[in-house]
């Protein structure tokens, strides 16, 4: 083989792979799932969708139940006192009591205001509830 057939199928190597592709991208792009007649086309999206969502982690799940909690009128006492039984049950939650108080702090600022959600502060996870208030108010 010469020199010159050796630099043509180096750049094919190359280009080969990245033209086919775009090609086959740009061949997707446009989907019409639904009915032929019907207008409704479906766009390719660059998010894969098949792939499942990660788990969350435990402490996320009790921190959103809590503020959810709160959000549906629940009293920021007894959300400290959901919190604290949590904490209690699984020991391992312990160490994100802080962040979990705080935005439950943060979160009674927004349904009672600074001043009444002040009102709650009890000594869960020290004075991370307080803190949270504090940072909003």
């Amino acid at each position: 083989m010469t020199h010159t057939a050796r630099r043509i199928g180096r750049s094919l190597a190359l280009v080969l792979p990245v033209v086919l592709v775009l090609s086959g991208t740009l061949a997707v792009t446009m989907v019409p799932w639904a009915d032929t007649s019907s207008s409704q086309i479906l766009t390719a999206s660059a998010e894969d969708v098949s792939v499942p969502a990660k788990p969350r982690a435990a402490h996320e799940v009790l921190r959103d139940q809590l503020v959810g909690e709160l959000q549906q009128g629940g009293r920021p006492d007894d959300v400290l006192t959901h919190l604290q039984q949590e904490v209690d049950r699984r020991p391992s939650l312990a160490e994100h009591c802080v962040g979990i108080a705080r935005a439950v702090g943060r979160a009674a600022v927004d349904a009672y205001g600074p001043t009444k959600a002040q009102s709650f502060a009890r000594p869960v996870c020290d004075t991370s509830y307080a803190s949270g208030v504090a940072s909003m108010g």
